[in-house]
Protein backbone atom coordinates (compact mmCIF):
# COMPACT_ATOMS: atom_id res chain seq x y z
CA UNK A 1 0.00 0.00 0.00
CA UNK A 2 1.33 3.42 -0.92
CA UNK A 3 0.25 6.95 -0.10
CA UNK A 4 -0.93 8.96 -3.09
CA UNK A 5 -2.49 12.33 -3.77
CA UNK A 6 -6.27 12.39 -3.55
CA UNK A 7 -6.04 14.09 -6.95
CA UNK A 8 -4.68 10.79 -8.33
CA UNK A 9 -8.07 9.09 -7.95
CA UNK A 10 -9.21 9.28 -11.58
CA UNK A 11 -12.64 10.66 -12.36
CA UNK A 12 -12.74 13.26 -9.59
CA UNK A 13 -11.76 16.91 -9.70
CA UNK A 14 -11.43 18.84 -6.45
CA UNK A 15 -11.53 22.61 -6.17
CA UNK A 16 -11.76 25.31 -3.54
CA UNK A 17 -12.93 28.88 -3.25
CA UNK A 18 -12.74 31.07 -0.17
CA UNK A 19 -12.99 34.58 1.22
CA UNK A 20 -10.01 34.73 3.55
CA UNK A 21 -10.96 38.09 5.02
CA UNK A 22 -14.46 36.88 5.90
CA UNK A 23 -13.14 33.47 7.05
CA UNK A 24 -15.37 31.24 4.98
CA UNK A 25 -15.24 29.08 1.87
CA UNK A 26 -16.26 25.91 0.08
CA UNK A 27 -14.72 22.77 -1.40
CA UNK A 28 -16.24 20.93 -4.37
CA UNK A 29 -15.78 17.48 -5.88
CA UNK A 30 -16.84 17.07 -9.52
CA UNK A 31 -17.44 13.72 -11.21
CA UNK A 32 -18.68 14.51 -14.71
CA UNK A 33 -19.31 10.87 -15.64
CA UNK A 34 -21.30 10.37 -12.46
CA UNK A 35 -20.41 8.61 -9.22
CA UNK A 36 -22.25 6.00 -7.19
CA UNK A 37 -22.86 7.81 -3.90
CA UNK A 38 -23.96 7.25 -0.34
CA UNK A 39 -24.16 9.24 2.89
CA UNK A 40 -24.42 8.82 6.64
CA UNK A 41 -25.46 11.72 8.88
CA UNK A 42 -24.62 11.19 12.57
CA UNK A 43 -24.57 14.62 14.20
CA UNK A 44 -27.57 16.28 15.84
CA UNK A 45 -27.42 19.57 13.90
CA UNK A 46 -26.97 18.69 10.22
CA UNK A 47 -27.35 20.92 7.18
CA UNK A 48 -27.44 18.94 3.94
CA UNK A 49 -28.64 18.87 0.34
CA UNK A 50 -29.97 15.89 -1.67
CA UNK A 51 -29.14 13.30 0.98
CA UNK A 52 -32.58 11.67 0.56
CA UNK A 53 -31.72 11.06 -3.08
CA UNK A 54 -28.83 8.84 -1.98
CA UNK A 55 -31.16 6.39 -0.26
CA UNK A 56 -30.87 3.08 -2.19
CA UNK A 57 -34.68 2.95 -2.43
CA UNK A 58 -34.75 6.09 -4.57
CA UNK A 59 -34.36 6.40 -8.33
CA UNK A 60 -31.21 8.32 -9.25
CA UNK A 61 -28.05 6.20 -9.14
CA UNK A 62 -25.34 8.80 -9.75
CA UNK A 63 -24.30 12.20 -8.49
CA UNK A 64 -22.24 14.60 -10.59
CA UNK A 65 -20.98 16.87 -7.84
CA UNK A 66 -20.57 17.23 -4.11
CA UNK A 67 -19.81 20.27 -1.97
CA UNK A 68 -18.53 20.87 1.54
CA UNK A 69 -19.26 24.43 2.56
CA UNK A 70 -19.05 26.93 5.38
CA UNK A 71 -21.72 29.54 5.96
CA UNK A 72 -24.14 27.43 8.00
CA UNK A 73 -27.44 26.88 6.14
CA UNK A 74 -26.65 29.84 3.85
CA UNK A 75 -23.78 27.78 2.41
CA UNK A 76 -26.22 25.41 0.72
CA UNK A 77 -26.41 28.06 -2.05
CA UNK A 78 -23.05 26.70 -3.27
CA UNK A 79 -25.01 23.86 -4.89
CA UNK A 80 -26.67 26.26 -7.32
CA UNK A 81 -23.31 27.44 -8.61
CA UNK A 82 -22.19 23.86 -9.13
CA UNK A 83 -25.39 23.09 -11.03
CA UNK A 84 -24.84 26.06 -13.34
CA UNK A 85 -21.26 24.99 -14.04
CA UNK A 86 -22.20 21.36 -14.74
CA UNK A 87 -25.20 22.31 -16.89
CA UNK A 88 -22.94 24.44 -19.07
CA UNK A 89 -20.78 21.36 -19.61
CA UNK A 90 -23.80 19.24 -20.55
CA UNK A 91 -23.51 17.11 -17.41
CA UNK A 92 -26.59 15.82 -15.62
CA UNK A 93 -29.44 13.35 -15.27
CA UNK A 94 -31.26 13.24 -18.61
CA UNK A 95 -34.94 14.14 -18.20
CA UNK A 96 -35.31 14.53 -22.00
CA UNK A 97 -36.15 18.24 -21.88
CA UNK A 98 -32.95 19.01 -19.97
CA UNK A 99 -30.00 17.46 -18.19
CA UNK A 100 -30.27 18.06 -14.45
CA UNK A 101 -26.94 17.92 -12.56
CA UNK A 102 -27.30 15.95 -9.34
CA UNK A 103 -25.40 17.82 -6.65
CA UNK A 104 -25.29 16.77 -3.00
CA UNK A 105 -23.57 18.56 -0.15
CA UNK A 106 -23.30 19.53 3.49
CA UNK A 107 -22.47 22.66 5.45
CA UNK A 108 -20.64 23.58 8.63
CA UNK A 109 -20.96 26.54 10.99
CA UNK A 110 -18.23 29.17 10.50
CA UNK A 111 -20.17 32.41 11.10
CA UNK A 112 -17.65 32.75 13.92
CA UNK A 113 -14.77 33.74 13.71
CA UNK A 114 -15.22 35.69 10.47
CA UNK A 115 -17.79 38.07 9.04
CA UNK A 116 -21.21 36.44 9.61
CA UNK A 117 -22.74 38.50 6.78
CA UNK A 118 -20.46 36.91 4.15
CA UNK A 119 -21.21 33.30 3.23
CA UNK A 120 -20.35 30.88 0.44
CA UNK A 121 -22.86 31.48 -2.34
CA UNK A 122 -23.76 30.58 -5.92
CA UNK A 123 -20.73 32.42 -7.32
CA UNK A 124 -18.30 30.84 -4.87
CA UNK A 125 -19.59 27.39 -5.84
CA UNK A 126 -19.13 28.19 -9.52
CA UNK A 127 -15.61 29.56 -8.91
CA UNK A 128 -14.64 26.45 -6.95
CA UNK A 129 -15.65 24.34 -9.96
CA UNK A 130 -13.48 26.46 -12.23
CA UNK A 131 -10.59 26.07 -9.80
CA UNK A 132 -11.12 22.29 -9.80
CA UNK A 133 -10.18 22.22 -13.49
CA UNK A 134 -6.79 23.72 -12.68
CA UNK A 135 -5.90 22.14 -9.34
CA UNK A 136 -3.26 19.41 -9.58
CA UNK A 137 -2.05 18.96 -5.99
CA UNK A 138 -3.61 18.44 -2.58
CA UNK A 139 -4.26 21.52 -0.47
CA UNK A 140 -4.80 21.26 3.27
CA UNK A 141 -5.36 23.60 6.19
CA UNK A 142 -6.84 27.08 5.75
CA UNK A 143 -8.51 26.56 2.41
CA UNK A 144 -11.97 25.93 1.00
CA UNK A 145 -14.45 24.67 3.55
CA UNK A 146 -11.69 24.70 6.17
CA UNK A 147 -10.98 28.43 5.89
CA UNK A 148 -13.04 29.44 8.94
CA UNK A 149 -13.15 26.06 10.68
CA UNK A 150 -12.64 25.97 14.45
CA UNK A 151 -12.40 23.24 17.09
CA UNK A 152 -12.70 22.85 20.88
CA UNK A 153 -15.59 25.21 21.61
CA UNK A 154 -17.22 24.01 24.83
CA UNK A 155 -15.79 26.96 26.82
CA UNK A 156 -16.43 29.60 24.19
CA UNK A 157 -14.34 31.34 21.52
CA UNK A 158 -11.48 32.43 23.76
CA UNK A 159 -10.55 28.77 24.29
CA UNK A 160 -11.15 27.53 20.72
CA UNK A 161 -8.44 26.62 18.20
CA UNK A 162 -8.13 26.63 14.42
CA UNK A 163 -9.53 23.75 12.38
CA UNK A 164 -9.08 23.21 8.66
CA UNK A 165 -9.44 21.05 5.56
CA UNK A 166 -7.55 17.78 5.19
CA UNK A 167 -6.96 15.15 2.50
CA UNK A 168 -5.34 11.72 2.44
CA UNK A 169 -5.35 8.81 -0.05
CA UNK A 170 -3.77 5.39 -0.59
CA UNK A 171 -3.46 2.83 -3.38
CA UNK A 172 -3.21 -0.99 -3.48
CA UNK A 173 -2.74 -2.27 -7.00
CA UNK A 174 -5.42 -0.57 -9.09
CA UNK A 175 -7.61 0.17 -6.07
CA UNK A 176 -7.55 3.76 -4.81
CA UNK A 177 -9.33 5.37 -1.88
CA UNK A 178 -9.05 8.77 -0.25
CA UNK A 179 -10.80 11.26 1.98
CA UNK A 180 -11.51 14.99 1.95
CA UNK A 181 -12.73 16.46 5.24
CA UNK A 182 -13.41 19.89 6.77
CA UNK A 183 -12.75 19.62 10.52
CA UNK A 184 -14.91 21.99 12.52
CA UNK A 185 -15.71 19.84 15.54
CA UNK A 186 -17.13 20.84 18.90
CA UNK A 187 -14.63 18.58 20.67
CA UNK A 188 -10.89 17.97 20.64
CA UNK A 189 -8.77 16.25 17.99
CA UNK A 190 -6.88 13.16 19.16
CA UNK A 191 -3.86 11.39 17.69
CA UNK A 192 -5.06 7.75 17.69
CA UNK A 193 -1.49 6.44 17.69
CA UNK A 194 -0.96 7.57 21.29
CA UNK A 195 -4.36 8.80 22.49
CA UNK A 196 -3.04 12.32 23.08
CA UNK A 197 -5.04 15.50 22.44
CA UNK A 198 -3.25 17.53 19.77
CA UNK A 199 -5.70 20.45 19.51
CA UNK A 200 -8.94 21.58 21.09
CA UNK A 201 -9.94 23.54 24.19
CA UNK A 202 -6.80 25.56 24.96
CA UNK A 203 -5.96 27.81 27.91
CA UNK A 204 -3.56 30.43 26.57
CA UNK A 205 -2.47 31.65 30.01
CA UNK A 206 -1.63 28.18 31.27
CA UNK A 207 -0.49 27.10 27.78
CA UNK A 208 -2.38 23.85 28.23
CA UNK A 209 -5.01 21.77 26.48
CA UNK A 210 -7.91 21.36 28.93
CA UNK A 211 -9.78 18.43 27.36
CA UNK A 212 -13.34 18.90 26.10
CA UNK A 213 -14.65 15.75 27.77
CA UNK A 214 -13.31 16.83 31.16
CA UNK A 215 -14.82 20.29 30.78
CA UNK A 216 -18.21 18.88 29.78
CA UNK A 217 -18.30 16.65 32.86
CA UNK A 218 -17.76 19.71 35.02
CA UNK A 219 -20.84 21.28 33.41
CA UNK A 220 -23.18 18.32 33.98
CA UNK A 221 -25.52 20.23 36.33
CA UNK A 222 -25.13 23.66 34.77
CA UNK A 223 -28.50 25.26 34.11
CA UNK A 224 -27.26 27.85 31.64
CA UNK A 225 -25.75 26.57 28.43
CA UNK A 226 -22.22 27.59 27.56
CA UNK A 227 -21.62 29.33 24.25
CA UNK A 228 -21.39 26.32 21.99
CA UNK A 229 -22.29 27.86 18.62
CA UNK A 230 -25.34 25.77 17.82
CA UNK A 231 -23.79 24.13 14.79
CA UNK A 232 -20.15 23.07 14.57
CA UNK A 233 -19.90 20.04 12.31
CA UNK A 234 -17.22 18.02 10.57
CA UNK A 235 -18.13 17.14 6.99
CA UNK A 236 -16.24 14.97 4.55
CA UNK A 237 -16.33 12.42 1.77
CA UNK A 238 -14.66 9.17 0.82
CA UNK A 239 -13.52 9.04 -2.82
CA UNK A 240 -12.74 5.69 -4.43
CA UNK A 241 -12.70 3.69 -7.63
CA UNK A 242 -14.03 0.55 -5.90
CA UNK A 243 -17.01 -1.19 -7.46
CA UNK A 244 -19.92 -0.38 -5.16
CA UNK A 245 -23.68 -0.50 -5.27
CA UNK A 246 -25.62 2.45 -3.94
CA UNK A 247 -26.40 0.50 -0.76
CA UNK A 248 -22.73 -0.39 -0.29
CA UNK A 249 -21.71 3.26 -0.78
CA UNK A 250 -24.04 4.18 2.08
CA UNK A 251 -22.50 1.47 4.25
CA UNK A 252 -18.96 2.67 3.53
CA UNK A 253 -20.01 6.19 4.54
CA UNK A 254 -21.33 4.73 7.78
CA UNK A 255 -18.13 2.81 8.48
CA UNK A 256 -15.99 5.87 7.69
CA UNK A 257 -17.53 7.64 10.69
CA UNK A 258 -15.15 5.51 12.77
CA UNK A 259 -12.44 7.83 11.45
CA UNK A 260 -14.26 10.69 13.17
CA UNK A 261 -14.72 8.73 16.39
CA UNK A 262 -11.02 7.78 16.48
CA UNK A 263 -9.84 11.37 16.08
CA UNK A 264 -12.51 13.60 17.68
CA UNK A 265 -13.72 13.51 21.28
CA UNK A 266 -16.55 13.90 21.76
CA UNK A 267 -17.81 13.27 18.23
CA UNK A 268 -21.36 13.23 16.82
CA UNK A 269 -22.67 15.61 19.50
CA UNK A 270 -26.05 17.31 19.45
CA UNK A 271 -24.35 20.54 18.32
CA UNK A 272 -22.41 18.87 15.49
CA UNK A 273 -23.93 17.90 12.15
CA UNK A 274 -21.25 15.32 11.40
CA UNK A 275 -21.75 13.91 7.91
CA UNK A 276 -19.76 11.54 5.68
CA UNK A 277 -20.43 10.92 1.98
CA UNK A 278 -19.01 8.23 -0.30
CA UNK A 279 -18.41 8.73 -4.02
CA UNK A 280 -17.21 5.91 -6.27
CA UNK A 281 -16.37 5.72 -9.96
CA UNK A 282 -17.27 2.03 -9.68
CA UNK A 283 -14.30 0.55 -11.59
CA UNK A 284 -12.27 -1.91 -9.46
CA UNK A 285 -13.60 -5.08 -7.85
CA UNK A 286 -12.33 -5.23 -4.26
CA UNK A 287 -13.29 -6.96 -1.02
CA UNK A 288 -15.85 -4.72 0.67
CA UNK A 289 -14.30 -5.15 4.13
CA UNK A 290 -11.01 -3.82 2.77
CA UNK A 291 -12.83 -0.76 1.41
CA UNK A 292 -14.41 -0.18 4.81
CA UNK A 293 -11.15 -0.65 6.69
CA UNK A 294 -9.26 1.79 4.50
CA UNK A 295 -12.14 4.29 4.46
CA UNK A 296 -11.64 4.60 8.22
CA UNK A 297 -7.86 4.90 7.83
CA UNK A 298 -7.89 7.62 5.17
CA UNK A 299 -10.56 9.60 7.02
CA UNK A 300 -8.53 9.42 10.22
CA UNK A 301 -5.38 10.58 8.42
CA UNK A 302 -7.27 13.37 6.62
CA UNK A 303 -8.59 14.73 9.93
CA UNK A 304 -5.05 14.83 11.33
CA UNK A 305 -3.74 16.50 8.16
CA UNK A 306 -6.42 19.19 8.48
CA UNK A 307 -5.31 20.08 12.01
CA UNK A 308 -1.57 19.71 11.56
CA UNK A 309 -1.51 21.87 8.42
CA UNK A 310 -3.89 24.58 9.65
CA UNK A 311 -2.32 27.94 10.43
CA UNK A 312 -3.12 30.35 13.24
CA UNK A 313 -5.55 33.02 12.04
CA UNK A 314 -8.54 35.13 13.06
CA UNK A 315 -7.17 35.29 16.61
CA UNK A 316 -7.17 31.49 16.90
CA UNK A 317 -4.07 29.44 17.61
CA UNK A 318 -3.31 26.38 15.48
CA UNK A 319 -1.60 23.08 16.28
CA UNK A 320 1.65 24.31 14.71
CA UNK A 321 1.94 27.10 17.29
CA UNK A 322 1.30 25.15 20.49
Amino acid sequence: MKVISVQDINGFKIGHSQDEEAATGCTVVICEKGAIAGVDVRGGSPGTRETDLLDPRNLVEHVHGLFLSGGSAYGLNVGGGMMEFLEQKGVGFDVQVAKVPIVAGAILFDLFPGDPTVRPNHQMGYDACLNALEQKEDKNGNIGAGTGATIGKCLGPEFAMKGGLGTYAVQIGEFKIGAVVAVNCFGDVIDPSNGQIIAGVYDRQAQALLGSEKQLLKQYNQKEKTNRFQGNTTIGTILTNASLTKAQANKIASIAHDGYARTMRPSHTLVDGDTVFTMSTNEVDIELNVVGQLAVTVMEKAVLAAIKQAKSSYGLLAYQDI
